[in-house]
């Protein structure tokens, strides 16, 4: 059976603990340099109608498409290389991993994205962020609708949840209630469009950048959740 901890950190990967926007231009700097600003124009094109459709990111789903519609240009696998092969550990925020050390002297720290089945497990692990949570890793395609699995795998009397996306972080206090503390670092695209933020709540705790929180003292919180770790678990805790 599996151990119910007192919390669980669940954290989020691009533009929480990885400068995501930064990796898509460099994305796009390359296929400009590379192959053409009409390459770039209609892979980016392709790539935002595949996440409407899909709800999250596939970078290499968008290159297949692309190379549909040209299926003998050579070049088309120098592009997926150039993105299976691509330094994420050079776009991590100052002390992304630093937080991620500091949180698991709090409790069990997974990874909590959403993706595709082959480029972000690879973008954890080229990060090293997989290495960093000891490969405690979650990837769904909506992950605001797994919240249920998240309890299967890391059963937990209290959740933080750290996103840059205020829709998520909502999602999960709807669903959680007060057994989640929401978290939202200001960071990257999502966290800084004002109809984005104004559409949902706010999160419990807003930080500037993700390298605040080596500031903030879980410990009260921890340490609540462990008292009440051998009592009868009725679904729900008192706000820590």
């Amino acid at each position: 059976m599996t151990a119910v901890h007192g919390v669980v950190f669940l954290v989020d990967v691009d533009n929480t603990l990885l400068d995501n926007d930064r990796a898509q231009n460099d994305y796009l700097v390359h296929i400009r340099e590379h192959f053409g600003g009409h390459a770039a124009e209609r892979y980016w094109s392709i790539f935002q109608q595949l996440t409407l459709e899909l709800g999250y990111a596939d970078y290499l789903g968008a290159l297949q498409r692309y190379r549909v519609e040209d299926l003998h240009d050579p070049h088309l696998l120098l592009m997926s290389s150039f993105l299976l092969d691509y330094p994420f550990h050079d776009c991590l925020y100052p002390q992304s991993l630093d937080v991620l050390k500091r949180l698991r002297t709090f409790g069990p720290t997974v990874v909590f994205s959403d993706g595709d089945v082959v480029f972000q497990p690879r973008k954890v692990e080229r990060s090293g962020i997989g290495d960093a949570v000891d490969g405690r890793v979650l990837i769904y395609i909506h992950k605001e609708e797994e919240l249920n699995d998240v309890e299967r795998f890391h059963p937990a009397n209290h959740y933080v949840l750290i996103d840059d996306k205020r829709r998520i972080l909502a999602a999960a206090k709807q669903i959680w209630g007060p057994r989640v503390t929401t978290i939202q670092p200001l960071q990257g695209y999502y966290a800084n469009d004002p109809d984005l933020q104004a559409a949902h709540q706010p999160g419990d705790i807003t930080v500037s950048h993700i390298g605040d929180l080596l500031n903030y003292d879980f410990s009260v919180l921890s340490e609540a959740c462990q008292e009440k770790q051998n009592q009868p678990r009725t679904g729900l805790i008192d706000e820590a």
